[in-house]
């Protein structure tokens, strides 16, 4: 069983971001991470060889070189081999990332897509449906747990939605999309990352996996939030009323 996870270069959550003087991201200090919900997909599939499945793990990413140390965590986390899709313009949009993970798709004929259920740098959670509709799979989104039936012909995905619990099967091959419940991904030790090292680490150039579109989304500006301001303690119902009204404006 041949399972992709594809994998996002983001800002580490737990760092601060900042706006440098021209209004774009100051890029000095910011630490790059595996995206979490990247790290849970990854984690997931790691678990399925552990159960026992013949499973092989190849983590694919798309951007510039600088992906390559996320790549490299991802295998050390437990995928056999990874994937570069160079891209000189970075990752792009929603829609051109599915169209060449699409076309790697193409090439590994997997049974299984298992990825995040969305990037926390931008929170599109595009990138799963698209990839789905252009491969013509079924999908299961938001997935809390999997289930993969012995076969590998068809797995079980619990989902929680507002009313409660959802459990679907869809036949394989699928596209999956991991939620924060599914499991908590391992801390990666130092032989795991030595090891990593020697793993295959293959680089394909954009360009050669067809003919992309302009990308249709781009960024035009970034505004850091209003700092917060400090509470106040009011004297009666009728000065908060007016506060809300008058200051907050939010009735």
């Amino acid at each position: 069983m041949k399972v992709i996870v594809p994998v996002k270069r983001v800002p580490d959550p737990y760092g601060r971001v900042r706006l440098n003087a021209s209004g774009a991201l100051d890029l000095a200090d910011i630490k790059w991470v595996v995206n979490p919900f990247d790290e849970i997909a990854l984690e997931e599939a790691v678990r399925m060889r552990e159960r026992g499945a013949a499973v092989e793990i190849v983590a694919v990413s798309v951007g510039t070189a600088e992906c390559e140390p996320i790549l490299r965590t991802a295998l050390a986390m437990g995928a056999d081999r990874a994937v570069l899709i160079e891209s000189a313009e970075g990752v792009g949009d929603s829609s051109t990332v599915a169209r060449m993970l699409h076309a790697v798709i193409a090439r590994e004929l997997p049974d299984l897509v298992l990825m995040g259920k969305q990037a926390i740098d931008d929170d599109n959670g595009q990138v799963g449906g698209r990839v789905a509709a252009r491969w013509g799979a079924p999908q299961a989104t938001f997935a809390s747990a999997i289930e993969v039936s012995t076969d590998g012909k068809s797995a079980t995905i619990t989902r929680e939605v507002d009313s409660g619990r959802e459990t679907l099967r869809v036949t394989l091959p699928a596209v999956i999309t991991t939620d924060l419940r599914l499991n908590e991904p391992r801390y990666v030790a130092l032989p795991a990352i030595l090891r990593a090292r020697s793993k295959p680490l293959d680089r394909i150039a954009a360009a050669t996996l067809g003919e992309m579109p302009a990308a249709r989304l781009s960024v035009v500006r970034m505004e850091a939030p209003e700092s917060r301001r400090r509470g106040r303690r009011v004297g009666s119902v009728a000065e908060l009323v007016s506060a809300l009204r008058d200051e907050a404006k939010v009735i």
